[in-house]
């Protein structure tokens, strides 16, 4: 599966691997954004019939997923997984505490701290 950048360049793959499955086809495909970190895409195409047409087309999902993430979804995907093989349900995962980044970012904000705006109708009275 091949796409595109925003200038319509095509992206490279670096390692592709597909899956056939029935009526479904999946599509692992290892890619890199502009600054070369590597992320990765995962399509599902199902063949279906449109009978206005009387045509085949392929119906396409994608998930992206970053490398950041890789843990967390690998995680929860062997959770899922083996709870529908064993029928046991794991426990939850520890949440985690916020990151350094995270922290940078958020913050509380009080609607006091913003002041009243000069043209508000409460400042005339």
């Amino acid at each position: 599966m091949e796409e595109q950048d925003k200038k319509g360049a095509p992206r490279e793959e670096i390692f592709s691997r597909v899956i056939r499955a029935g009526k479904r086809t999946y599509f692992f495909d290892v890619k890199a954004t502009r600054s070369g970190e590597q992320y990765l895409t995962i399509t599902e195409s199902k063949r279906r019939f449109n009978n206005e047409q009387g045509k085949f087309y392929y119906e396409k999902h994608k998930l992206f997923l970053y490398q950041e993430d890789f843990d967390k979804f690998n995680n929860g995907f062997n959770d899922v997984i083996n709870f529908i093989r064993t029928g046991q349900i794991p426990p939850e995962p520890e949440t985690d505490s916020p990151s350094e980044e995270t922290k940078k970012t958020n913050f509380d904000v009080d609607f006091e701290d913003l002041g009243k705006d000069e043209s508000s109708p409460d400042d005339d009275d």
